[in-house]
């Protein structure tokens, strides 16, 4: 009798749980038995691990054969599995040492001719691994530069099963032909994106790196407002409510909204290309994404394809896929309600829980959320001399597409004016360029993370507003204003921390060590969008 065991990881979300996979020979009628709640993919491993062991040139044992997938009572899927069986077949059939594979961590699938293919979601997976303390694993060839993304672990990337099987019995490694001739589509990529996937997320595959490429924000003309409220948003992480008429510059202020952003951190890399890791959207030849996504879907995205869904275990969304970047609804009211108001969670909790029969996921969903909204069907309802003939029922029914509990989680809310003759035809009309709105988001930024060293936040979005009416406060008096509308019902209880929070961005865009009574005004007029008396609102805060 020959017994092995080796090692390979299952994911669930972007969470990784490390499986044994075991292999027993017995003498008996040859069969090949495959145990431990696999999924249709899995089960069919079956055929392609026998194929690949016959053609890599070690020989098929003619015993009875079972493969244990252990801890049995977590599903397991896809395709991944495929090296660690083969390994631990070997291993049973004394082809290779047992005792060198028993702590190897082996992920990639298997071909008919012995090819290891990429497949999706190997970072989280070696992830995972390195948490459960392993220090060794196997992956495709066209995966080691993903999985060497890990700190402490090693990494041997192979090309076919017969180099794997060298390399463990110490022999000659055979120099594999590549799958592709250069310049030919190499067909093995074809693991590692997934045909639709993105459909509906709109989510740009291929962001620009270090903002080069991005459209610049000296573009808009006028929109002074509005774009001081890009920059709040950008400096402190807050959701944005864009409202105006068509062709007043509501995308194009958004489009420019990622150049603002100060590149992501270390871990905060790790996440995001974790996430797009495993929904099949990370782009060839770049393992790890270092600049915040842009997610802008269609507003005829549904439910789930914008929380996350699907048969089986549920599949990130474009909350997930705008985790640590942005996610832009234009059109917000032509949005599905139920959709729209399914994003509440994720704007408090940064992440979202997906219950299905085949399991539960968690998956992160921290981003800043851009709403971009017409004042009425027709769009002319705010213009001066515009002729809107929308009835006042439409346009009240129109508005009220956007839930009350939803816009309340909305940080800053501005009304686009039409642009003027002056501002799109005149040389005053352009403002300045994002690299210049970039360098004072980032001193902003690095003002509010000496503030927030040691504490679980990263930007005063994030901060609850306990510990800014407690640990933080702003100068006495400031909120005079602020607490008279929360006693008239103008603003809720979460209206009011998220004042606070705003306040905390313009002071740090202003170089203050709290705020003020000018800060609390100004945070309370790009809530509400009524005046507080800041006549000179965009100098003050340049």
């Amino acid at each position: 009798m020959g017994f092995a065991r080796t090692c390979s990881v299952a994911l669930v979300g972007v969470d990784g749980v490390v499986v044994e996979v075991q292999a027993d020979l017995e003498p008996g009628v040859a069969a090949f038995t495959l145990v431990g709640l696999p999924d249709k993919t899995l089960v069919e491993s079956r055929d392609r691990v026998r194929a690949a062991v016959t053609n890599a040139g070690a020989g098929w044992p003619q015993k009875k054969l079972t493969v244990g997938l252990s801890p049995a009572d977590v599903p397991k899927s896809g395709s991944g599995f495929d090296l660690a069986v083969a390994t631990a077949v070997l291993g049973a059939a004394e082809l290779v040492d047992p005792r060198a594979i028993a702590d190897l961590v082996l992920i990639g699938e298997l071909g008919l001719d012995g090819r290891v293919r990429p497949v999706r979601g190997v970072l989280p997976a070696v992830l995972a691994a390195a948490e459960a303390g392993y220090r060794q694993v196997v992956v495709p060839e066209q995966c080691a530069a993903e999985a060497a993304l890990v700190p402490d672990v090693s990494v041997l990337g192979v090309r076919t099963l017969r180099q794997l099987i060298a390399v463990l019995t110490g022999g000659e490694v055979p120099a594999e032909e590549p799958a592709a001739e250069p310049g030919r589509p190499d067909p093995l990529l074809a693991g590692l994106l997934v045909p639709g996937a993105g459909l509906g997320t709109g989510l740009d595959r291929a962001p620009a790196r270090s903002g080069e490429g991005l459209p610049d924000l000296a573009d808009v003309a006028g929109q002074r407002t509005a774009r001081r409220a890009l920059e709040v948003a950008a400096a402190g992480g807050h959701h944005l409510f864009l409202n105006g008429p068509p062709g007043a510059g509501k995308t194009m202020l958004a489009e420019r909204l990622p150049g603002l952003l100060p590149p992501l951190t270390r871990q905060e890399s790790l996440e995001v290309t974790a996430v797009h890791s495993v929904a099949g959207l990370l782009p060839p030849g770049e393992p790890l994404i270092a600049t915040a996504p842009y997610c802008a879907p269609h507003h005829s995205a549904t439910m789930q394809s914008l929380v996350g869904g699907g048969t089986g275990l549920p599949r990130p969304g474009a909350v997930s896929l705008a985790h640590g970047g942005i996610l832009f609804l234009d059109e917000a009211p032509e949005f599905s309600p139920k959709a729209l108001d399914a994003l509440r969670q994720p704007l408090e909790s940064g992440q979202v829980v997906i219950a299905r029969a085949a399991g539960v996921v968690r998956l992160p969903a921290r981003f800043l959320m851009v709403l971009a909204a017409n004042p009425c069907p027709c769009g002319r309802h705010t213009g001066p001399g515009a002729g809107c003939e929308c009835p006042a029922s439409v346009v009240r029914r129109y508005q009220a597409r956007l839930s009350g509990p939803l816009l309340d989680r909305v940080d800053l809310r501005v009304d686009v004016e039409p642009v003027s003759r002056s501002d799109l035809l005149g040389p005053g009309g352009r403002g300045e360029t994002t690299a210049a709105v970039a360098e004072r988001v980032r001193a902003a930024r690095t003002r509010a993370a000496a503030r927030l060293a040691g504490t679980p936040w990263n930007t005063n979005a994030e901060v609850p507003g306990h510990e800014l009416r407690t640990r933080w406060q702003v100068t006495p008096g400031a909120l005079g204003p602020a607490e008279r509308d929360l006693e008239r019902g103008l603003l809720t209880a979460r209206g009011l921390d998220r004042v606070l929070r705003v306040a905390w961005t313009v002071a740090d865009l202003r170089g203050r060590d709290r705020p003020d009574a000018l800060d609390v005004a100004v945070a309370l007029e790009l809530r509400t969008g009524v005046s507080r008396g800041v006549p000179h609102l965009m100098g003050e805060l340049a």
